[in-house]
């Protein structure tokens, strides 16, 4: 398994990482079982994938208590990322919310803890419906303050960030604070950050770590047609705004332009003898750029799956032939990262 350094932390992480947002079951993704999850991260760390992806909110808190059970013994092979609400971030909470994730992963040390979202009201009252705090917010300074006090003490090693446009990323960096990390959706239908985010992380010796790479089963192949995607994976930009649960975009999507590149990417991937998602997957990997892209295995057949993904190399003119075959989709969402928000009212700056 290949590694590429983290920005300017001194981490190296697998190409591939493991999304651990379905560990502990919950409505989202359905139930796991416990004992998939700790073959699957034993067998991951065998292979060399040494990146584990959580938060508190995933599946509140359960992803974590299951990573923790799965990783005992085997801790110091890890690098775990987690993230703490944009909910959780006044000073008073910040170390609080930071030990009951040290608690429910059973370790005393975090690698690398993120903002999940920038500190905005848009952010905020998609976790909290306190509205206090989204009158009052705390300054980001605030916020990275407290976050750099954890490292201080010992309790985290690096701090990250997700889902950060530009302006917050500038933000951030007046404080003073050193950021290894901004992790962001990145797949062949999601292409937003390529334009100006990737650019300014390379700048800043930010490192990039891309989520969503198989656009949560859609670029697997798996669905015959748009219609088969459960409402719930259907709440983002890409899709119109009438068709995902709890939608809140408003747009009109991009689902034509979807259907084409589909269609064009099952030829590619019949040409060049590979599944569908191994070459989406090969895709984002790369992407020199991305440090580490981070995707879920429920079971070993998965984890398979996706390792064989990471290990297939497509050549610089398939890429770029990816490349052309999705611009459409591009064109038509645009450059704002912000895959759930309207693009004019974006928790992304």
């Amino acid at each position: 398994m290949k590694t590429r350094a983290l920005g300017a932390s001194g981490l190296q992480l697998s190409v591939l990482g493991m999304g651990c947002w379905q560990y502990g079951g919950g409505s989202y993704w359905g139930e796991q079982s416990q004992k998939d999850v700790d073959l699957v991260v034993h067998r991951a760390l065998d292979m060399g994938i040494n990146y584990f992806d959580t938060a508190e909110v995933y599946n509140e808190g359960k992803s974590e208590i299951s990573l923790g059970i799965a990783l005992k013994g085997r801790r110091e092979q890890a690098i775990i990322g987690s993230k703490i609400s944009t909910a959780h971030a006044r000073p008073e909470e910040i170390k609080r919310h930071c030990e009951a994730s040290l608690t429910r992963m059973q370790t005393d040390y975090i690698d690398m803890y993120m903002l999940h979202w920038p500190l905005t009201a848009v952010s905020v009252k998609h976790f909290s419906d306190d509205e206090a705090l989204i009158a009052n917010l705390p300054s980001v300074s605030e916020v990275f303050d407290g976050l750099n006090m954890l490292k201080q003490e010992g309790k985290i090693r690096h701090i990250g960030i997700s889902n950060h446009g530009l302006k917050q990323m500038d933000e951030v960096l007046a404080t003073g604070v050193s950021v290894a990390a901004n992790e962001l959706a990145y797949s062949l239908f999601s292409r937003a950050i390529e334009a100006e985010v990737i650019p300014y992380c390379a700048q800043h010796q930010i490192g990039v770590i891309g989520y969503m790479p198989l656009q949560q089963g859609l670029l697997t192949g798996k669905f015959a047609s748009l219609d088969e995607v459960r409402p719930m994976q259907a709440r983002s930009r890409h899709f119109h705004h009438s068709r995902g649960h709890g939608t809140r975009h408003g747009e009109e999507g991009a689902e034509a332009e979807m259907n084409a590149a589909l269609l064009e990417l099952a030829a590619v991937a019949k040409e060049l003898g590979v599944s569908m998602g191994t070459l989406s997957l090969a895709w984002a990997i790369a992407n020199e750029h991305i440090c580490s892209t981070i995707v879920g295995s429920r079971n070993l057949e998965q984890l398979e799956m996706n390792a064989g993904g990471a290990a297939y190399e497509l050549s610089a003119d398939a890429v770029s032939h990816l490349n052309r075959l999705t611009a459409p989709v591009l064109a038509k969402l645009g450059n704002n990262p912000d895959y759930y928000e309207n693009r004019n009212g974006s928790r992304v700056v």
